[in-house]
């Protein structure tokens, strides 16, 4: 989370946001439904891709995200679950400033 968090700050500057969800995890942030809806529907990509299905591209469209949105969504939460396996799976060392976990 501290690297996505790093990214958030200095692609967005949400300084606020990014501490709150790098402390705490989004459940409780300040997002709208929309925000809501995708964080729910990546950690559920994440962590149970197999459980994932139609209703959830079904919700992701009623809380307002396009066919485009939610493609490029898919794309990049796959990406990152992908690269994350990569970098474990080789012992790819943190960058320096990253927490341990």
């Amino acid at each position: 989370m501290a690297a996505h968090a790093h990214d958030l700050r200095a692609e967005a500057g949400e300084r606020e946001l990014a501490d709150h969800l790098e402390r705490h995890g989004w459940e409780d942030a300040p997002l709208s439904a929309a925000e809501r809806a995708l964080c729910a529907y990546s950690d559920k990509l994440t962590l149970t891709p197999a459980a994932c299905g139609a209703a959830d591209i079904e919700g992701l469209r009623a809380a307002g995200w396009s066919e485009r949105e939610i493609n490029d969504a898919v794309q990049i939460i796959a990406y990152f679950n992908y690269i994350n396996r990569v970098a474990d799976g080789l012992g790819v060392d943190l960058e320096g400033w990253m927490p341990r976990a």
